[in-house]
């Protein structure tokens, strides 16, 4: 049985050699004109592959799933759609070409797949099976099992046509080095941010730029209005809180002004971290000696300043108020324990040794009312201004609703509002004296002519809005667009300069003077790299890649001045790093796969690609032009 299979095998190598040759000779067969028949093509048909119809909905059905569930720019769908369609052809190809060869996909192996895919492809799980295929695949079943096939059918092809695919030890060791040989580099970054400040900007600069450029310049429409404020400061500075509201406040409040326990603590510390036993005994010694002089006259302030290795040191040792459970447990242990005044023990801690004394002790309690009135009252007053503020902003609401003719002025009189105007300001710039919040950016945008905008919130209150003036946008004068257009070419000149500085210092490294000294003398700074991988990054500069003909250079010589994308870049090889022996022998088996992969598939990409040009030169696909072209332009 072996044998028969391992013959039917080699058979079927044979078949695709010959195949293959057939295909690099055109098929002379299938190139005589009128041996293809094409079938009658539906008005929306994008192509026609070995006899099958390829429609504009084939492609938009598979587009859609690809698409499921993923924010697709629209810009790029036709490209998607040119993906699509070349996929759709190679699978037609591919079944017509299984079927002149003899390969199928067994119902056996399909089923084996789909599990592999669906767990709950097992028989009684219909249900389940067709819930899971139309959510996570977002498919009907028929479809979903027509895909799977497919794909086996493009594995075997794909085993079939790379089966006699190799890497020697050469190509191996290549790709090896490639990937893992380490460099290390000499390099200055030239930034045009940081050369803006050397540039300067003229008049007539401004002037070319503008001439050149001037389609990018315009002015955003700007908007001017009328308001009527109500202030909320003088609501806040009007409002007032009664003994009842204060209490009744307190009340509600209570618990924010419970004390804790706590304990105004200083302390001396003798570490022992990192100590033998031998060297943190000798700490003790010193702790009990520093210990005696505190139980003597000595201020236990200076002690501290002169013994302690905390860095409270430089104030005495304090600590501050502190309550429980706030330090280690051996120290938290002691400063509760201890009176007013009371100095302990040694204190043995994970940091060492630890002398502590308590400042001042206060005991849990609730402070009375009489004590927090003072500072309850801002608190009332400015709780009470803003439910008038949001009560007269309601209020207002509902009269602007309800008098859709009236004005600012009936507003300022009815509701004691201040009047003003803002602007001319575009979209996200401050309204004059209103500021900036984003409901007041969106109602600038949304005012109509005459209309009254409901209350918005400011940082000042609430403003009702009356759109005063429009200013359309338009192509900006110079004088309008100074501030950008200065920008822009200060940058552009930055960016030119960095260009020219960074080949400058090129040309000087490359001529043999020492990296570092012209770095310094063209004022930049000279940095060395850590050895890096083709696929690192280096921090500052970033990805290695822009740099990668640093590879190929010998060590000391320097490459060109290369633009990063926003900063350039000059540097000089260093060193080579050698690579050890043991990661070679360990790195070279996973790099094997690798490199077997990648000429696996080039090799059946290839077939493909001979496969599709052999068809197309014999006739065996059509493509429909116009409904193509309608279809790569996304129409």
């Amino acid at each position: 049985m072996l044998e028969a299979r391992q013959e039917r095998s080699r058979g079927m190598q044979v078949l695709l050699v010959v195949f293959l040759t057939v295909i690099a000779f055109s098929m002379l067969i299938g190139l005589l004109p009128g041996t293809i028949a094409p079938p009658e093509a539906s008005p929306d048909t994008v192509a026609v592959v070995e006899g099958r119809t390829i429609t504009a909905a084939d492609v938009q059905k598979q587009l859609n799933t690809l698409a499921a569930g993923r924010d697709i720019d629209s810009r790029i769908l036709p490209l998607y759609a040119r993906q699509v369609l070349d996929q759709m052809v190679n699978e037609r190809l591919l079944e017509a070409e299984a079927e002149r060869l003899g390969i199928s996909v067994t119902k056996q192996e399909l089923i084996q797949r789909i599990r592999l895919i669906s767990p709950s492809a097992k028989a009684g799980q219909i249900e389940q099976y067709t819930a899971e295929v139309n959510q996570r695949m977002q498919m009907s079943v028929p479809e979903f099992e027509e895909a799977v096939r497919k794909s086996l059918l493009a594995e075997k092809f794909a085993q079939l046509v790379t089966d006699g695919v190799s890497v020697t030890p050469e190509e191996v060791g290549e790709e090896f080095r490639r990937r893992n040989e380490r460099i290390r580099i000499e390099f200055a970054l030239i930034k045009p941010d940081e050369l803006e400040a050397r540039v300067t900007v003229s008049e007539a600069d401004l002037a070319a730029h503008y001439e050149k450029k001037k389609t990018e310049y315009q002015a955003p429409e700007r908007r001017s209005v009328r308001f009527a404020l109500l202030d909320a400061g003088q609501l806040r500075a009007r409002a007032t809180a009664t003994e009842e509201e204060l209490r009744a406040y307190y009340a509600q409040n209570q618990a924010q002004y419970r004390k804790l326990d706590r304990a105004l603590v200083s302390h001396i510390l003798l570490k022992t971290v990192g100590k033998t036993d031998a060297e943190v005994e000798e700490v003790r010694k010193r702790a009990e000696e520093v210990l005696k002089q505190a139980r003597g006259k000595a201020r236990f302030e200076d002690l501290a300043r002169k013994h302690s290795e905390d860095t409270s040191k430089d104030k005495g040792g304090d600590l501050g108020w502190l309550v429980p459970g706030q330090a280690v447990p051996e120290f938290d242990q002691a400063a509760f324990g201890l009176p007013k005044g009371g100095l302990s023990g040694l204190v043995k801690t994970q940091f060492g040794f630890h002398i502590v004394k308590v400042v001042d002790r206060e005991k849990a309690r609730t402070e009375s009312f009489e004590e927090v009135r003072a500072s309850l009252l801002p608190v009332v007053t400015s709780e009470k201004a803003e439910r008038a503020l949001a009560d007269a902003t309601n209020q207002i609401t509902s009269f602007v609703r309800q008098n859709p003719k009236a004005t600012l002025e009936d507003l300022a009189r009815q509701f004691h509002m201040t009047l003003g105007e803002a602007g001319p300001a575009a979209a996200r710039e401050p309204l004059g004296e209103l500021g900036s919040a984003p409901e007041l950016e969106e109602a600038l945008v949304r005012l109509k002519p005459g209309e009254l905008a409901t209350p918005v919130q400011v940082p000042r209150g609430a403003v009702v809005l009356l759109l005063n003036k429009i200013e359309p946008a338009h192509q900006g004068a110079i004088a309008e667009v100074r501030e950008q257009l200065t920008t822009d070419v200060r940058r552009a000149k930055a960016t030119e300069l960095a260009k020219t500085r960074a080949e400058e210092l090129a040309t000087r490294v490359q001529s043999g003077s020492p990296f570092a000294a012209a770095a310094r003398a063209a004022g930049f700074e000279a940095k060395t790299s850590d050895p890096i991988a083709r696929a690192d990054s280096i921090p500052d500069v970033g990805s290695v890649q822009p740099i990668a003909a640093a590879f190929t250079l010998p060590p000391g010589q320097a490459g060109p001045a290369t633009f990063l994308g926003s900063n350039w870049i000059v540097y000089r090889v260093v060193s080579h790093e050698p690579m050890k022996p043991e990661d070679i022998i360990r790195g070279q088996v996973e790099v094997r796969e690798a490199v077997l992969s990648q000429k696996r598939n080039l090799a059946f990409e290839a077939f493909r690609d001979a496969l599709k040009d052999q068809a197309e030169k014999a006739g065996r696909i059509q493509f429909n032009p116009e409904n193509l072209a309608r279809l790569t332009r996304g129409s």
